[in-house]
C-alpha cells in the first residue's frame, strides 16, 4: 500500500453473538487482535479528522482511519476499552433521532441497543470522535427535501448541543450517495463524510473505507491492506485545490 493513500476501516458492533446475518459484528476478542495487528506494524488507529488534519500536515502516512456505524451501546462497553489499551481513537457514527432505541433498520436482526445521550458524552469524553449517521439511518438518495435536511444538517445540531463540540464529520446510511447528498452534507457545515465505496463521487465528502469483520484474521487483514486500491487523486489541504472526485449499513 502506497505510503501516502489513507486506509479507513469501517467497523459496527463490536460484541459476543449467536447471529449476525448482515455480518456486522465483531467479537472483542477479535477486534483486540486485530487491533494488536494494526500496533503490530507501526501504524495506529486514529478518527477521521484527526487522519486528515495529520495528512494535511504531512504527518499522517503510519495512521489508519477507524469508523464505528451505528452508535451501539456496545461501542463504549467493548470498543472503547480496546481502543484505549493501544492507544488508539476512533470515529463513532450516531443517530440522534433514535436515542436509546435499536437497530430497527435491519428487519432480520437481532436487536441491538442505541447509545444515549449520556453515552454519547461518555465517548466524546473518552477522546472519540462523535460523528453522524444522519437522524434515523435513511437513504439520502431517496429523501424528500426537509428529511434530507433533518438527516444532514438537523443532525448535525443536536449532536453538537449534545455534545458541545463541533461535529465535523458524516456517514451515509447504507453507504448509498449521490451528488444531492454530498452537496447537503457540505452545505449543512461537516469538514468531511464517509462512504464505502462511492466510485465516481469520491472525494473528501465521499471517503472511501473498507469493511472489517469478524472472520479478519491477520492473514486476511493483510492481504486487504495489501489489496487496498489506490485511488490517489489529492483532497484540499494535500497539495490540489480539486477534491478526490467521490458507503456501512
Amino acid at each position: 500500500m502506497p505510503a501516502d493513500e489513507p486506509w479507513l476501516l469501517m467497523y459496527h458492533s463490536v460484541t459476543g453473538y449467536t447471529e449476525d446475518p448482515y455480518r456486522i459484528t465483531v467479537t472483542p476478542d477479535r477486534l483486540r487482535r486485530q487491533l494488536r495487528w494494526l500496533a503490530g506494524r507501526g501504524l495506529r488507529g486514529v478518527g477521521v479528522a484527526e487522519l486528515l488534519r495529520e495528512r494535511a500536515a504531512g504527518r499522517g502516512s503510519r495512521l489508519v482511519g477507524l469508523t464505528f456505524d451505528d452508535g451501539y451501546t456496545d461501542f463504549t462497553e467493548n470498543a472503547v476499552p480496546l481502543l484505549r489499551e493501544q492507544g488508539f481513537t476512533a470515529t463513532v457514527f450516531v443517530l440522534p433521532g433514535r436515542l436509546g432505541g435499536d437497530n430497527v433498520w435491519d428487519p432480520l436482526g437481532p436487536r441491538k441497543p442505541l447509545l444515549t445521550e449520556d453515552g454519547i458524552r461518555a465517548a466524546a469524553a473518552a477522546g472519540m470522535e462523535i460523528g453522524s449517521h444522519g437522524m434515523f439511518h435513511v437513504s439520502l438518495p431517496e429523501a424528500d427535501g426537509n428529511t434530507l435536511r433533518q438527516e444532514t444538517a438537523r443532525s448535525r445540531e443536536l449532536l453538537q448541543e449534545i455534545t458541545g463540540r463541533t461535529v465535523d464529520g458524516y456517514c451515509y446510511a447504507y453507504g448509498h450517495v449521490d451528488a444531492r447528498a454530498v452537496a447537503a452534507v457540505r452545505s449543512s457545515g461537516y469538514d468531511y463524510a464517509c462512504a464505502i465505496d462511492p466510485g465516481p463521487l469520491t472525494g473528501r465528502f465521499a471517503l472511501p473505507r473498507i469493511h472489517v469483520g469478524d472472520r479478519d484474521t491477520s492473514l486476511r487483514l493483510t492481504v486487504k491492506r495489501l489489496l487496498h486500491p489506490v485511488r490517489r487523486r489529492a483532497m484540499p489541504g494535500e497539495g490540489s485545490a480539486t477534491p478526490l472526485a467521490g458507503a456501512g449499513r
